[in-house]
Order: structure tokens, then sequence, then C-alpha cells
């Protein structure tokens, strides 16, 4: 029989949402930008006006309904809140699903992004029928949705699993990170990682590569290192080679802790391929303890782009 819900993946930049079947369909989706609305009632508000236009669209009542998931950053499953998130306009504790849920009558189920993305290839994606695996996102930042036994993993407090925060520099002197401490992962081997690695390169030394004829070293992207690399530019391979291997070796670690089946990237640095995959999958192998060598893949989504968010948000309430 088929069942309805919708999903809602709330970005620091934007909100994008979508009415999503219980076969992974996204029929149909909309935005709003967040950073619009410095009042979380308002957002609310227009939100949730937007959501149910989205359900009278496709001719369906909001009885047909069967809940609301939402990802978004800092999200508390247990407590339905988001809490001190740095990126969004409104600061301490939000209480998000309380607010969603008077406004539309619904259920609504909130956790952070990752753990969102888990959930999804779990029910519709590449983990289908696995019981225990790890989803790492390579966005802005780096977050982790674990699975042990068919649950996700929240811990005590509905944060565990911040992987990203796990540090691979403890100098002192490693990067400064959004959470304030210096040398996480995050800084390293997410998106603005890489470009902060390849800015670092250029000022640093004068080796010669095609990002140095970019307009503006600050605005570099991993795109653009992307685009160097396809063009055979050296420095741009070094710093993916550079950051697949720090990544890798995390991961290494991570099997050690958790021993998952498989380990699944998702977001938009995963766009770099096999240039950044080679490098992850060798130092992961490297750093193993002989008996998970060989056994645990590493692989990028199956979801597509535009639809895996909110995929991933309405499987919270999609069985």
């Amino acid at each position: 029989m088929k069942s309805y819900a919708l999903g809602i993946d709330l970005g620091g930049t934007d909100t994008k949402f979508g009415l999503v079947d219980n076969q992974g369909h996204v029929l149909r989706c909309h935005s709003i930008p967040t950073q619009q609305y410095p009042q979380i009632e308002e957002y609310c508000d227009t939100l949730c006006a937007e959501m149910k236009q989205l359900v009278e669209g496709y001719q369906l009542q909001m009885t047909d309904i069967i809940g609301i998931g939402c990802g978004a950053p800092c999200a508390n499953f247990y407590t339905g809140c988001i809490e001190q998130a740095s990126n969004l306009p409104w600061k301490g504790i939000v209480p998000l699903a309380k607010l969603i849920r008077e406004r539309m009558g619904l259920k609504c189920t909130i956790t952070n992004d990752a753990n969102a993305a888990a959930q999804g290839e779990m029910i519709f994606g590449s983990a289908r029928g696995m019981k225990n695996f790890i989803v790492i996102t390579l966005g802005t930042g780096v977050g982790s949705g674990i699975v042990i036994d068919g649950k996700l993993l929240y811990g005590h407090d509905g944060f565990a699993g911040e992987l990203g925060h796990c540090k691979i520099d403890y100098s002192g002197n490693g990067r400064l990170c959004g959470c304030g401490q210096r040398g996480c992962l995050e800084t390293y081997t997410s998106a603005t990682g890489v470009a902060r690695t390849a800015k670092e390169i250029i000022l640093s030394t004068n080796q010669p590569t095609w990002l140095r004829d970019l307009p503006d070293i600050d605005s570099i992207t991993s795109k653009d290192v992307f685009d160097a690399a396809e063009k055979g530019d050296l420095v741009a391979k070094l710093i993916f080679d550079y950051t697949g291997h720090l990544l890798g070796t995390k991961l290494a670690d991570y099997v050690h802790a958790f021993s998952p089946e498989t380990i699944i990237l998702f977001g938009g640095l995963t766009k770099a391929g096999h240039w950044l995959m080679n490098p992850i999958r060798q130092a992961m192998e490297q750093n193993l303890l002989p008996l998970w060598k060989g056994k645990i893949p590493v692989s990028i989504s199956t979801l597509k782009d535009s639809d895996a968010a909110i995929l991933g948000a309405a499987s919270l309430v999609i069985e």
C-alpha cells in the first residue's frame, strides 16, 4: 500500500523539502532561503504553509501524510530540538519538531543531516539489507551516521557520531574549526578543507598550477581543484592525495571501532570521483588490522543528488 511523507533538508543557506512516497520517489519539491527568516516562528509559518501547498498540489489531504522527517545541523533526535547550531539564524535551543507539529498536525521527527543520510541509505539506497554501516557526509563540514544492528547510533544525549570533530592534528596549531577547536578532521577533508589546502599550497610554494590563474584564491572551491585535476594539474592531484590519505587513515580507525559492513560517502565532495576515492581506499587498507583488510568496501552513495537529502529526511518516518 502506498504511503506518503514529507522530508525536510534544513541547511544553512536553503531549506529544501519534498513529498515522498514509500517507494523512494520524490513526487514534488520546493525550497525557501533559510537565512531570510531571523525569527524561527516566521520561518516555521512559511515552511509549513509551503509544505501544505505541496501536498494539496499533488491532490492529497493532510490525513494522507504519515509524518514529517527533518535533517538539520545539531538536531537532537531525542528532544526534537536544534541545539546551538552555529550556521543557522536561530541561536540556542530551538524546539523545531514541536513548532512544525503544532502547525501541521502531524508527527515530526528530526535528526542531524548525516543521520538522515544514513537512514535514507538503509531504506532507499545501497545499504538496503545491511545492519552495520557508516555514512560519511562530505560537504561544507564532515558528518557521520553510524548504524549498528539496524539502528542509528545516537548515544545517551542524541549527539553520537561527531566523527568530523575527531582530531588529526594534536599540535595545537592545526586548522581552526567552527566548533572552536583546532585540528578537526573536517577542517582538512571537507569541501572547504580541500579549498583551504589549495590556498595554503599556492601561498607557501612556487609549484606551477592552473589554480594560480584563478581571479581570487580566496574564492577557490573544491570544484576548481577537481577541474584542475581533470586537466592533469599535479598540484590538484596532490591536494586530493593529501585529503584522501587523511580521511582514509581515519576511516580505518572507524572500522576498528565499529566493524561496519561498508562505508558510504555522501555529499558534494564525492563528485571528485577517483581523484579522491583511490587515495581514501589505499590509505584505509594500509592502516587496517589484518582481519579487516580487503573486507570493507568504501563507495559513493547511489541516491540521486537532488533527492538524497529529502529522501533521507522522509525515511525517518517511512517504514
